[in-house]
């Protein structure tokens, strides 16, 4: 009974979140501030930045229900990955793309790189940053930790991927935030 009970709370909240509640959660003048702060970044080094709040799963992604907490995890993940690629994330020149994406219904953050800086920044580091991400999110900063989580994977980027005084060093893909 508890696992119906909690499948029907879940559904429920992934029926009720629709994109308004992405808005409302990141208003438009937070979000034009993230992707001027993406822009100044990007400018400093090779890799392309995206965030993506998606406010539910579509309920297709929840039917079977998960099995547990792991398979929902899993199912999430797999989310991320296919907005990865949705945003072209991974179709950068230097592979070296992130999306940072947010779950409203679940209050769950993934963090998907391409090739260049997975390879580069230990699990642990990986940890951290979504650990830190989850925080502030809790805390009600939503603005301020997406600029702490974008900060971070700027200076990651920096680290792995610096731009090459002259060398072009394009802007490959839009900085806007994604909030459906």
């Amino acid at each position: 009974m508890a696992t119906l009970l909690s499948t029907l709370r879940r559904w429920a909240r992934h029926l009720w979140l629709d994109e308004r509640a992405s808005r409302r959660w990141l208003d438009d003048a937070a979000a034009e501030r993230l992707r001027q702060r993406i822009a100044a970044g990007e400018a400093q080094h090779l890799g392309e930045v995206r965030i993506c709040v998606e406010a539910s799963l579509p309920l297709a992604w929840l039917w079977p229900p998960p099995a547990d907490e792991a398979d929902l995890a899993a199912r999430i993940r797999r989310r991320a990955v296919q907005w990865f690629a949705r945003l072209h994330v991974w179709d950068t020149e230097a592979n070296a793309g992130v999306l940072i994406y947010v779950l409203l219904a679940e209050r769950v953050i993934e963090i998907v790189a391409d090739r260049t800086l997975a390879r580069q920044v230990p699990p642990a580091q990986w940890d951290d940053a979504v650990q830190a991400l989850q925080q502030g999110l809790r805390a009600g900063t939503v603005e301020a930790a997406l600029t702490c989580a974008v900060d971070t994977v700027h200076g990651w980027l920096l680290a792995v991927a610096p731009a090459t005084s002259g060398q072009p060093n394009p802007n490959e893909l839009p900085d806007a935030v994604v909030r459906v």
